[in-house]
């Protein structure tokens, strides 16, 4: 069996027996370990230059990763993936900033990055790619020779052709994607934001069945939504509640409801509109004092950026200034945790609330919506509300979806999530543990795998097909 290559921005080795971080990690892992194969790309690590890949090796899954000089951190990473390409596909042009050393920086890394794969590839390997700071990666690959199947997935939003073409060299980064034998997008909107690039730029053309010519080359581009594994999460949420960060807020609660909400701290998932809508609740149904709290979790990430840096600060001043305005001696309607909380414990901790509050300003899918559903008691489930611009919101179905540039619906939203009879809750919950069940982790990753397999195939009789008209014409 061919083996699989994932190359990924971030290479995080994971211990036999210590749970994965994320639903990308366990996806990869367990294709990894059913064909073998290697997963590639950046240790986290800078250094003083580039050098050959460190290999590690666990059962039949290798690591092979490798550093950033502070130049390539700073112009690939700190500067076009996040600073360019980052804001731009969360449709947040005002916070995007170009800069041709940048660009050139991330071009480079790439280069790089496939220079150092090819020396690790067989003839025979799949080659799967993930997310944005890897676009023009099988372009490198291709000019180096490397004619294995390679399909990539984007796990962020792609933009609508006016916005992508904010981004300069945006042709050129098309162009570049076009080298992917298979494309796969979160939402059937993303495919088809790029599919209208191509076709309203008048770069090639599209057919029902999903495959795209252009610039010269076919491929298939398709939406493929990823998954959890609901069950799994269901019985970790279980096992966890008696930890003692559960036991501890579910003390603290003193009967009161609890509306929960996890993200990464990034101006993205709307955040500072979150907050306001909640003080809205407080401000417009004085019935809720003393009786509900939101407890939100914002890891922070990317510290070393500006732009992080800033709604951090935000967000700590509106907390503030809300939890001024409504508090009272014995209660603190916001419980701000700026501090990352190991997964499973993450699990409980939504189970113990009544209200999911995921409410993205644009996001790709947002796990967090499924997680926060799977880990409820379907006995006595709470309601998530849902942004309508997370690619989520099409698959859950039982979920109140709001505009998080809606304070008023929002808040209309948490009222009606924390008075909900339990029938109706009931029911919304089994609604949307159905088709997460039918659309689990596995069923993403074999997808998407067994398209790109399918190309390897194609290419493999058409190419013992010219072959045999050659030597058919020779003789």
């Amino acid at each position: 069996m061919s083996r699989l290559i994932v190359v990924s921005n971030r290479v995080a080795p994971i211990q036999e027996a210590r749970p994965a971080a994320g639903g990308l990690a366990i996806g990869v892992l367990d294709a990894l370990k059913e064909t073998g194969g290697v997963w590639f790309g950046w240790s986290g690590e800078t250094v003083s230059e580039p050098s050959a890949p460190v290999i590690e090796k666990q059962g039949n899954v290798t690591y092979a990763t490798v550093g950033l000089t502070k130049r390539d951190y700073d112009q690939y990473y700190r500067g076009f993936s996040n600073t360019t390409l980052w804001p731009t596909f969360h449709y947040r042009n005002d916070l995007s900033r170009y800069d041709r050393q940048e660009y050139a920086g991330y071009q480079r890394v790439n280069a790089i990055f496939a220079k150092q794969l090819k020396e690790l590839l067989r003839p025979d390997d799949i080659i799967w790619v993930h997310d944005y700071h890897l676009l023009p990666f099988a372009r490198d690959l291709r000019e180096l020779g490397v004619q294995n199947p390679i399909g990539f997935f984007l796990h962020i939003p792609f933009p609508v052709p006016e916005v992508l073409r904010t981004i300069p060299p945006h042709e050129e980064l098309v162009k570049a994607m076009c080298s992917y034998d298979v494309i796969g997008f979160q939402t059937e909107a993303d495919r088809q934001s790029f599919v209208d690039y191509i076709e309203r730029g008048q770069h090639g053309t599209s057919s029902e069945d999903g495959i795209v010519h252009a610039y010269n080359r076919f491929l298939k581009v398709g939406a493929y939504p990823i998954g959890i594994y609901p069950d799994a999460i269901a019985k970790a949420a279980e096992q966890f509640t008696d930890r003692k960060p559960v036991k501890s807020l579910r003390d603290g609660m003193r009967g009161r409801k609890l509306i929960m909400s996890v993200d990464r701290l990034d101006y993205s998932k709307g955040l500072v509109e979150r907050f306001q809508a909640f003080e809205r609740l407080l401000q417009n149904a004085p019935g809720w004092h003393g009786r509900v709290s939101l407890v939100q979790i914002a890891p922070p990430t990317r510290a070393d950026v500006q732009t992080y840096q800033r709604i951090r600060q935000t967000l700590e001043g509106e907390a503030g200034r809300i939890n001024g305005r409504f508090a009272q001696l014995d209660w603190t309607p916001i419980q701000y945790l700026n501090r990352k909380y190991e997964r499973n414990l993450l699990m409980a901790l939504f189970r113990q609330s009544q209200v999911g509050y995921v409410t993205p300003l644009r996001d790709g899918m947002n796990l967090v919506a499924k997680e926060y559903v799977a880990s409820q008691d379907p006995a006595d489930p709470g309601v998530l509300v849902l942004s309508q611009f997370a690619g989520a919101a099409e698959q859950l179905p039982g979920a109140l979806v709001v505009n998080p540039f809606d304070l008023s619906q929002m808040a209309e939203a948490l009222e009606r999530a924390l008075s909900m009879p339990l029938a109706e809750r009931q029911a919304r919950h089994a609604d949307m543990m159905k088709p997460m069940r039918e659309n689990n982790l596995s069923v993403w990753r074999d997808t998407f795998l067994d398209d790109l397999r399918n190309v390897a195939t194609a290419t493999s009789v058409t190419a013992k097909a010219v072959k045999l008209a050659d030597v058919t014409a020779s003789s």
